[in-house]
């Protein structure tokens, strides 16, 4: 008789539990006319031991709710807080950045793909929990925004909607719409979803009646991405209509700024200008109305913007956005023309060590922009950005433990500058501009979905990491493989296929760029010789049982920049596969500063993993050579010293795990000789 009542509460469970929508990815392009692949769903790879494994892990029993009790907590971020008193939940005024709403949306968008992948009941209730209080504070019109809602509900009649660009309304709801649609394909319930589509409408409206107010209020212009995910998820056709009409509109803009990527219609523009989170959103967003549209005139400038960013303004480590402050166009002949910038890309070449800005926001929209553009164009050189912008400029923002954050991510730390830079030059368990923080958190949950992509005609291997893909491709059949490895640390590869149509398929494995000398073998014998930076196809029947074995050799390479960055002339950085190096004092001898080291040009490194240093990581290990210490006595300029230099044994960890041992100097570029 138990064991009748426990299935009928099984069954009973099952028929309670809401529908999954048919296309569950991150990014669902399976319908969108102009992009070459669609996208796995969120719970077709599953990490299984290793470097994301690991990340992942952490990301859900210790980011997630580390962060949840910040946000929860108002006597630090007052974010959840906010939300409560715009709901009518709660008494008090609106505390922190415009921009708080977003930051809570992000968080939420993390934990909606983590529950995606392990149906984490608590996370479930938590958010359903969130999501309530969320709803109530959103206006019947569908406007949602704590700090002009709050004000609203306590009477104040200056409170109106987008009264301040700086106000950051849309970017906020475009967060909110985005998590909302993660949190739809991940749960199949629409609670949220009805709150972002209320949004959207609001939007939509305002779109139709006064366009060029909402042209003016496209601050860090998440909404772009928001309302094409909304549209691939509900296939309203007023949302495409929105999202090709945000693009035009910007023209309309009075009084563009640079900083905001206004100054002309965005159709002109041929750069990368003005602050880098606010331009990395636009241009993933703009990528994003490109995949729906097929408009050229978009593509040909992106194209442009980002051949201007990778081949003269992005940081060896992936990370963009070199300037604290800057002036655009710098140097111009037309004074009145020149206008102020910040936390911004500058000219080209322009690459600053100790003072990169880099905030951690700018790599996240970088890594965003990269992935729509190898969706549009099947060009290998985009994840080949997106891997080294995830491994070194995204994962150097936050801890090892998962709880302290970089705002901005310098390439070189040093004690006792002669002036302040703004943001903590360590780690912070909470910054007072939180938009970063939940921004890493969301991206590391969502790692797998970047992994593969499926065609017709096949798989596509992005990023390497032990895991289990169980997945459809475009024509509705199933392949299934498992993918063994200890990359990055180990360039060996193996895959084994579980599952394959009876039909012919290619799978494609990404060669990247570095990997010169890789090598394949299909169940022991050799294949062809891949070429660096391209996908190698292999197309057969596949059978239960196959195995693809990859070789990539990663080997410490020495790099080199364009001459024109002045302050990486004569020295370089290391690279090992695709994670960037750095040296750090606390591994140098007592007595020797990073200053005082330089390489041998013919330097040996030689590779160790290290599983109990920085939670496992390859070191590098060499003989370089110590320069005479530099004198700090108030001099500019003074002869140089005669003697010679002498042997010092060094030590090179990855980038992203420097600052994770108390205090220290650091560098990624280090002179050469």
């Amino acid at each position: 008789m138990s064991n009748g009542l426990g299935l009928i509460t099984i069954l009973i469970s099952l028929l309670a539990a809401p529908a999954l929508p048919a296309e569950r990815a991150l990014t669902a392009t399976h319908t969108s006319p102009y992009a070459r692949f669609g996208c796995t769903d969120i719970e077709d790879v599953h990490w299984t031991k290793g470097f994301w494994a690991d990340r992942f892990e952490l990301c859900h029993k210790v980011m997630i709710p580390n962060m949840w009790q910040i946000l929860a907590d108002p006597n630090i971020s007052h974010a959840y807080e906010n939300l409560r008193i715009a709901a009518g939940l709660a008494q008090g005024r609106y505390r922190g950045p415009r921009w708080h709403d977003g930051d809570f949306y992000k968080w939420l968008e993390a934990a909606a793909y983590v529950y995606g992948q392990t149906k984490d009941r608590d996370l479930d209730q938590l958010m359903d929990q969130i999501i309530e209080v969320i709803a109530k504070a959103q206006r019947s019109d569908g406007y949602i925004h704590s700090p002009v809602v709050i004000a609203q509900r306590s009477g104040r009649s200056d409170a109106q909607e987008f009264k301040d660009r700086l106000d950051f309304e849309t970017y906020n709801m475009g967060h909110l719409i985005t998590c909302a649609c993660i949190h739809y394909r991940a749960t199949g319930k629409d609670n949220l979803l009805n709150v972002a589509i209320k949004a959207a409408d609001y939007l939509y409206r305002v779109y139709k009646d006064s366009p060029e107010v909402l042209a003016n209020n496209a601050i860090c212009p998440s909404h772009y991405m928001g309302i094409v995910e909304l549209y691939r998820t509900i296939q309203d056709p007023r949302y495409l209509e929105l999202a090709r009409g945000l693009i035009e509109i910007r023209s309309m803009v009075k009084d563009g700024t640079d900083d905001n990527q206004d100054r002309i219609p965005f159709y002109q523009q041929r750069r990368a200008v003005g602050h880098a989170v606010r331009a990395n959103y636009l241009y993933a967003g703009a990528a994003d109305v490109f995949v729906q549209t097929g408009d050229q005139r978009i593509m040909d400038a992106l194209q442009a913007i980002w051949q201007d960013v990778t081949y003269s303004k992005i940081y060896v480590t992936g990370a963009t956005g070199a300037l604290y402050d800057g002036a655009s166009p710098d140097g111009s002949s037309n004074h009145k023309a020149i206008q102020l910038v910040h936390q911004a890309y500058g000219r080209p070449y322009q690459l600053p060590n100790i003072t990169a800005y880099n905030e951690s926001c700018a790599t996240i929209g970088f890594l965003m922009w990269a992935w729509r553009m190898w969706l549009i164009t099947a060009e290998p050189q985009y994840m080949d950005w997106l891997e080294i912008s995830l491994y070194n400029g995204v994962l150097s923002t936050i801890s090892l433990d998962g709880k302290r954050f970089f705002y901005r991510n310098t390439l070189r730390q040093v004690d006792d500058l002669p002036f302040e830079l703004r943001w903590s030059d360590k780690r912070e368990p909470y910054i007072s501009c939180f938009c970063c923080p939940p921004n890493i958190v969301r991206t590391i949950a969502e790692v797998s979905a970047y992994a593969y992509n499926v065609t017709p005609e096949g798989l596509w291997i992005n990023l390497y990491g032990s895991n289990h893909l169980s997945t459809k491709l475009a024509e509705g059949s199933i392949i299934e493989l498992d993918q063994h490895t200890d990359y990055p640390w180990d360039g060996r590869i193996r895959f084994t296929i579980n599952k394959a149509p009876a039909h012919p398929v290619s799978i494609h494995l990404r060669i990247p760029g570095w990997a010169k000398g890789a090598r394949v073998a299909i169940n022991g014998r050799s294949s062809d010789r891949p070429v660096p930076g391209t996908y190698l196809m292999l197309k057969r029947s596949w059978s239960s049982g196959d195995r693809i074995e990859l070789d990539l050799p990663i080997e410490p390479v020495l790099l080199q920049a364009h001459p024109f960055v002045e302050e990486a002339r004569n020295q370089v950085a290391v690279r090992r596969g695709p994670v960037v190096y750095c040296l750090e004092s606390v591994d140098l001898p007592k007595g020797i500063t990073i200053h005082q080291v330089c390489l041998p040009a013919d330097i040996r490194l030689k590779a160790t993993f290290m599983p109990e240093m920085l939670d496992g990581v390859a070191v590098l290990d060499g003989r370089a050579l110590a320069l005479p210490a530099p004198q700090a006595d108030g001099q500019l300029y003074r002869r140089m010293p005669t003697s010679k230099p002498r042997p010092v044994e060094i030590r090179l960890i990855p980038y992203y795990a420097w600052g994770n041992r108390g205090h220290s100097e650091m560098t990624v570029w280090i002179p050469v000789r």
